[in-house]
């Protein structure tokens, strides 16, 4: 799990540039190229520092060896699970114990290509040994899954036979739960749960996972032959790949890239270099770019990274603050313990104009994003699950009448509601002896330019819309450090000093849980960005009804029969986090213009793991011409339905798998 403060992941260079080199899946609107040159070139942004895939959590790593290793599933262009080392499996009826048939004459091979050994159960048992003795970046995704791992990776216990996992025979690997998990399957993607083999770990010793081709084994559709820091990397087709054919690409040569030259990616591209590129609406050679390109721009899908503004209720640092007395700072932290008031900020916060100032005007409504759980993350009886959380919200009052939670919509931002919001809680907060103005400390990085512009947007739109006789917003630009020493890396809730703030979070796995959980008053991983520590007794967790709230996750996490019932239960956690209006989501990753010779739509395609990422090369296809929009967005609207219709025809073939007995 990752929780990124506001604007670096989302302006970084690599997430704007590798997120989007290749997009997800479908086989039309692009004429493939032939066999004879089928070369994918592009840039990446970050060395890794280590190619321990089983030990590392860092993106800069899992986007290389996503391609180099596979793992017992995968997934396909429409985002379901499916057999990849692992040829079929099985669940118990209790759902705690999953059993994996594996691929026979499925081989590791050296960077040069030559075969070291078979790839057996004993691989996926070494791997997880290693993972827990290297106390891997990863392993608290699986920790307390895995009968027996906590106790192991605590100290508990030194005996490692007495973890869940066991080779039951060469093809056979068993993983032991210690409770139920619909969603078990989607974390067998990640990068921790990757086989390892036992006597190359052991021969490398300490030079496992260096950075050279060499520091691993490769089992996967690509070997990495070329690694040279802050230059050049370049994987080649691996020739013994068990499922080859579905290996379009030959060679991926990707050239190092530091940002600052944002127009050498047109050039590149237009001269043929470079397969796909991002395209900056602030670079000088835009408007050429528009000239040449205009019917060629397409945008990258929304991905899984969810922003989002946290209301800071229980503030006790003033170090980074505007405030001249002390009632100011009463007044304040009495305001946003209000959800009117906090209601009607959202209501006039113009979320487009927020993200115009990093995607430009005309992609300024491809990145918004409504809700924590993206509302297509999962389906409820074939209904999206951001439908089903409108369903529930507007039971909270009217002014949730007609919003849109949709990805890419703009009916959050309503200025008649924010005033009508807004007058009630003025009322009830005059009568608590609240003063106005209502000061906002809202805290970005002085050095990150766009995230200041995105401030100064954020309160020319609430000032403007509410007044700013009644809010004023109060920016304060720290250096980096500082910034960082208030937000992302703060230990403690005391710490976090503002008012308002960025953060935003990855999912770990295909459940919503994976989202909501990381705000439980319980023990939520960043809970404490709200100003109250997890598990506390803090006054302002009765203020904002937060027991409420861990009512309504402890009752959805503890329906495991039901799936659907499940998400039915968290898309209602969902509603009441929406309604409370205590965070503020803003953007997603994704929605970037771009141009691209790769067919739309013809890889894989997946909210979580390392297989089904826009670094992933295994399904994708080449065009011979660069993709026009239209043709793009057809394809986009024929994947769309086709993958509405495969999601729910896998959800109903689930029940092949669980055991009769």
């Amino acid at each position: 799990m990752i929780h990124m403060k506001k604007g670096k992941l989302l302006l970084a260079t690599g997430a704007l540039l590798l997120s989007v080199s290749a997009l997800v899946a479908c086989s039309q609107g692009g004429k493939s190229s032939s066999s004879d040159n089928q070369v994918f070139s592009y840039v990446y942004t970050q060395d890794p520092d280590t190619l321990d895939y089983s030990l590392s959590n860092k993106k800069s790593t899992s986007e290389f060896t996503g391609n180099a290793v596979d793992g017992l599933l995968e997934v396909d262009k429409y985002g379901n699970l499916i057999p990849s080392l692992a040829k079929d499996w099985t669940v118990s009826k209790d759902g705690l114990t999953y059993t994996y048939k594996l691929r026979k004459g499925v081989k590791w091979y050296t960077s040069e290509g030559e075969e070291y050994a078979e790839v057996t159960a004993h691989d996926f048992v070494t791997g997880l040994k290693h993972v827990a003795d290297g106390k891997s970046d990863g392993v608290t995704l699986i920790q307390n899954s895995i009968k027996g791992l906590n106790e192991y990776m605590t100290g508990e216990t030194n005996d490692f036979s007495t973890v869940g996992v066991k080779a039951l025979d060469d093809y056979t690997v068993q993983y032991t739960l210690n409770a139920p998990e619909s969603f078990w399957n989607s974390k067998v993607t990640s990068a921790t749960m990757l086989p390892v083999n036992e006597e190359f770990l052991k021969a490398s010793g300490k030079n496992y996972g260096a950075v050279s081709p060499s520091g691993i084994l490769y089992n996967g559709p690509y070997i990495l032959k070329t690694l040279t820091s802050k230059s050049l990397i370049e994987y080649e087709k691996n020739p013994n790949y068990w499922d080859k054919e579905k290996v379009k690409i030959e060679k991926v040569k990707l050239t190092y890239y530091d940002g600052s030259d944002q127009e050498s990616l047109i050039r590149s591209f237009s001269s043929g270099v470079y397969t796909t590129a991002r395209i900056f609406p602030s670079s000088s050679n835009f408007a050429s770019t528009l000239e040449q390109y205009g019917d060629k721009i397409t945008y990258s899908p929304q991905d899984s990274t969810s922003y989002y503004f946290t209301f800071n209720v229980n503030r006790q640092s003033y170090n980074k603050t505007a405030k001249t007395s002390e009632e100011e700072k009463t007044s304040t932290k009495e305001a946003m313990l209000n959800k009117d008031f906090r209601q009607a900020i959202s209501f006039a916060f113009d979320r487009e104009a927020y993200a115009a100032q990093t995607s430009g005007a005309d992609a300024a409504t491809k990145i918004l994003r409504n809700t924590l759980v993206p509302p297509t993350f999962v389906q409820v009886n074939g209904e999206e699950f951001g439908k089903v959380v409108e369903k529930q919200l507007v039971s909270y009052g009217d002014e949730w009448k007609d919003v849109n939670l949709d990805d890419a919509q703009t009916t959050l931002y309503n200025q008649e509601k924010a005033k009508a919001e807004f007058a009630k809680a003025k009322e009830q907060l005059q009568k608590e002896g609240v003063e106005f103005p209502i000061h906002l400390d809202y805290v970005v990085s002085q050095t990150d330019n766009s995230q200041v512009q995105q401030a100064s947007s954020f309160k020319q739109s609430v000032e403007a819309v509410l007044g700013a006789d009644n809010v004023v917003v109060d920016i304060q630009k720290l250096s980096d450090d500082d910034f960082n020493n208030i937000t992302y890396f703060t230990d403690t809730a005391a710490e976090k000093d503002y008012d308002l703030a960025g953060g935003g979070w990855v999912p770990d796995y295909q459940d919503p849980s994976t989202y909501l959980e990381s705000l439980s008053p319980v023990n939520g991983s960043v809970f404490y960005y709200l100003g109250v520590d997890a598990g506390s007794k803090s006054p302002a967790i009765t203020a904002v009804d937060f027991g409420k709230y861990a009512e309504l996750l402890k009752d959805a996490n503890a329906e495991v029969s039901d799936q659907a019932v499940r998400y039915e239960k968290y898309a209602a956690a969902q509603a009441w986090l929406t309604d409370s209006s205590l965070i503020l989501p803003t953007v997603s990753n994704g929605g970037t213009p771009m141009l691209q010779r790769t067919v739309p739509y013809s890889r894989a395609a997946s909210w979580v793991g390392t297989k089904g990422t826009g670094t992933n090369y295994k399904y994708l296809e080449l065009s011979e011409e660069v993709i026009k929009t239209k043709d793009y967005d057809a394809s986009k609207e024929k994947w769309l339905k086709e993958k509405a219709e495969s999601n729910k025809k896998a959800q109903e073939e689930l029940k092949n798998h669980i055991e009769s007995k």
